[in-house]
């Protein structure tokens, strides 16, 4: 791809383009990309009902773009390069070829099973490049994936399931994660009895383990692939076809499942991957994301192999055998690119440099971080430990409904700031409104973070209820695409995002980002992690209540609050001193790291007997501490 952005003038250009003459600048962009017939027109749109087409007409197969067209170019150059969760098991490496013969012959014995076009599979694995093939074998053949973390419980998948009624499930015998193996086929049996839509489940050997399998229904990979042909032609789509759903918790509790389709998905990973990470050809890139994940979607998977990358797939945890593995990885395959979490950094941070001495880490050119507002502390450690003061970090704000990366430096290219996502990528026109949808112009404002025109990777639909994607995102502010996140542009016109608007604390009538007081309270050299939820106040309508990590070590708990507070008093100011701060054990979380603090919010607020269901917390059992210690 050559449109790659080399300086900071040449963003500039490009951004203005985009928004100038978002067609021309889009068609130009597309036209590098392999099609099996142009499109008619580039955009089609309307916010109110909400109706975007891009590349309207167009006919393809992403998988084509993938596969096919980098046969000749690198067909013997790594794809992708898996690491497995046990350091002393072989990695694999699967060149573009190889990886082209898997993915053609699991698509034609999904094929054989009865699976193909709009039809639905829903894939629950560990992060092994089984995942990756049987995504792209579904892309092939034009049926709709949906990728459910494999650390959901039965019920959030049967929920899943029974949503877009799918017809088949990919999943493997068990789950490798740390020192601990799950039973993840167990799982899925569970959720089947509360299903009825499920013909065929293939499972992957992975861990060994016995599993039940059901005469007629049930059949393993091996066997399912054996002597099946690896000649493969990609079924034709149109653009606008549906190329996966990805369920995401909404604020009423039930998942939402948001729909991608194929064409503007395509363009849209493709070019923010080689742009936002400044990727050169021969780089190995890692993004240490779950394949369950929008992060693993666009960013291992599609964004990456659509650029012709390398792309590192890794099935551990960052911890084990010791916090030194990130950085064992980074220097055994020579990693160039790095991308991560927040919350893993924070976790690694949390051990000191110990682990990363044995490492050298001078390969990495880019480091980035993705899933929340990176704290400054966090980032300053992240650049000197690990990018040794040398590589940009790409702070990269987006969400599983935006499909790709909206709001982040270019690597190299845009001057950082710690804790700002900084600029928009081209094509992404922000605005910032206040409460009564007023746009707010110029620097040093702060409001509701919105999008007013369509960019090629956005969402379509919730799947099966439209009215749902209207209200939820298109309806408190007409004719823009609500983020629901708040955000600053300072001085410079530069981006910070000041987290959920729902996690804005009015504070006697100052509006206080929780992410800003978070990084104060985590100034603190004894905290590793805090969440700030508002509460309730009689006098300033607000109240601050922070929930917070320590090392206790010598210290008395009355004597470290005292701390935190002053603390926090000392970097933004009386007006943000928490009113009660809470030592806990930990913080309750999703599977991909996320802080719920829609629970800490109904703790605060007295409101702890009516959480809802916890199941799916990555660790449920903190609560219960949490709600004991609310109430002393």
């Amino acid at each position: 791809m050559s449109d790659r952005i080399h300086s900071l003038s040449g963003y500039m250009h490009e951004y203005q383009k985009s928004v100038q003459d978002p067609e021309s600048f889009w068609a130009r962009i597309a036209d590098s990309f392999h099609w099996r017939k142009k499109w008619d027109k580039v955009v089609e749109w309307n916010f109110e009902t909400p109706d975007v087409k891009w590349f309207v007409n167009g006919k393809l197969n992403i998988t084509e773009n993938i596969l096919d067209r980098h046969l000749y170019t690198r067909g013997d150059q790594a794809a992708i390069i898996w690491e497995p969760n046990d350091p002393n098991e072989e990695h694999i490496t699967l060149t573009y070829k190889e990886l082209h013969a898997k993915v053609c012959q699991f698509a034609n014995a999904i094929k054989a099973k009865g699976v193909g076009k709009g039809d639905r599979v829903i894939i629950y694995m560990p992060m092994v490049p089984e995942a990756a093939i049987a995504m792209l074998a579904c892309a092939r053949v034009g049926a709709v994936h949906s990728i459910v973390f494999a650390g959901f419980s039965a019920n959030a998948l049967s929920d899943r399931i029974n949503d877009c009624q799918a017809k088949m499930v990919i999943t493997s015998d068990g789950n490798f994660r740390g020192n601990k193996q799950i039973p993840v086929k167990d799982v899925v049996d569970e959720a089947l009895e509360k299903c009825d839509s499920v013909e065929t489940v293939i499972s992957l050997k992975r861990t060994g383990q016995q599993v039940e399998m059901t005469e007629g229904r049930d059949i393993w990979w091996h066997d399912a692939i054996e002597g099946v042909s690896s000649e493969n032609k990609a079924e034709e789509m149109d653009s606008e076809d549906m190329l996966f759903i990805l369920y995401t918790s909404g604020s009423t509790g039930q998942p939402k499942g948001v729909v991608h389709t194929c064409g503007g998905y395509m363009i849209y990973t493709a070019y923010s991957f080689q742009n936002v990470f400044q990727y050169n050809q021969g780089d190995v890139y890692w993004c240490t994301a779950d394949v369950g994940w929008i992060t693993g979607h666009s960013y291992i998977v599609y964004g990456p192999l659509l650029a012709g990358a390398t792309s590192i797939m890794f099935e551990g945890v960052p911890t084990f055998p010791d916090a030194g593995r990130f950085w064992a990885i980074c220097d055994k395959h020579q990693v160039n690119q790095f991308y991560t979490a927040p919350t893993a950094i924070r976790a690694l941070q949390a051990y000191g440099t110990e682990p990363i001495e044995p490492y050298k880490l001078d390969s990495l050119k880019v480091l980035g971080s993705v899933g929340e507002p990176i704290n400054e502390e966090a980032w300053h450690w992240y650049h000197d430990h690990i990018g040794k003061g040398k590589c940009p970090i790409v702070d990269t704000w987006w969400q599983t409904e935006t499909g790709g990366i909206m709001i982040s430096p270019l690597a190299g290219v845009t001057p950082t700031k710690p804790a700002y996502a900084t600029l928009p990528l081209p094509g992404v026109q922000l605005v910032i409104l206040d409460n009564e949808g007023n746009e707010l112009k110029g620097n040093s404002v702060e409001g509701n973070l919105c999008i007013k025109f369509p960019w090629p990777s956005m969402l379509r639909t919730t799947y099966g209820d439209h009215d749902r994607c209207k209200q939820t995102y298109f309806s408190t502010f007409p004719n823009h695409y609500f983020t629901g996140d708040g955000v600053k542009r300072d001085e410079d016109g530069y981006y910070r995002i000041l987290g959920r608007v729902d996690d804005v604390i009015n504070v006697s009538g100052h509006r206080m980002g929780t992410a800003e007081v978070e990084n104060a309270i985590n100034e603190h050299p004894k905290v590793i992690e805090s969440a700030v939820v508002g509460y309730p106040h009689d006098i300033k309508g607000q109240g601050i209540y922070a929930f917070v990590i320590c090392d206790m070590e010598g210290r008395s708990e009355e004597g470290l609050i005292k701390e935190i507070k002053e603390t926090v008093t000392k970097i933004i100011g009386p007006i943000a001193r928490p009113d009660k701060v809470q030592i806990v054990p930990g913080l309750p979380k999703t599977r991909s790291g996320k802080i719920m603090r829609r629970i800490l919010r109904k703790i605060a607020s007295g409101d702890g007997a009516n959480l809802g269901d916890i199941s799916t917390l990555f660790n449920p059992e903190v609560v219960e501490v949490i709600k004991e210690g609310a109430n002393k």
